[in-house]
């Protein structure tokens, strides 16, 4: 029986609020499902909540809204902040997808999650 999670996307306003509210959608309340991009990747691979057989569904209601919320706004916030942890070597790159977000250009949050997402479990997510 397939096990269906649901993201209410007028909920969330930012990235961290998305790893609360994917917490607690598949695993209760304070439940993790990842904190970062890896990580949470690496819960959608099975063994952090979902059934081990794969047999579930993220319903994403009013994605629209998180669509918004996590746009090139948050996703400058975030490089910026992943920007002051990098290693030297990877600051141009890093640096220069700040730059594209900030000129409202180029992959968004809300982007590098559905991508995950599809990539990690296919056909498991649900735009609504």
């Amino acid at each position: 029986m397939t096990v269906t999670y649901v993201i209410h996307g007028a909920e969330v306003t930012g990235l961290e609020r998305f790893w609360q509210l994917i917490g607690e959608a598949v695993n209760g309340p304070d439940g993790y499902f990842g904190r970062n991009l890896d990580a949470f990747a690496d819960c959608l691979s099975g063994g952090y909540g979902t059934p081990d057989d794969g047999d579930f569904v993220i319903e994403w209601h009013d994605h629209a809204l998180s669509r918004r919320a996590l746009g090139h706004q948050e996703t400058a916030r975030q490089l910026r902040l992943r920007l002051a942890r990098v290693p030297e070597v990877n600051r141009a790159s890093v640096q220069g997808k700040l730059d594209e977000a900030e000129a409202g250009r180029g992959p968004t949050v809300f982007d590098w999650l559905t991508e995950i997402i599809d990539e990690r479990a296919p056909g498991v997510l649900r735009l609504l």
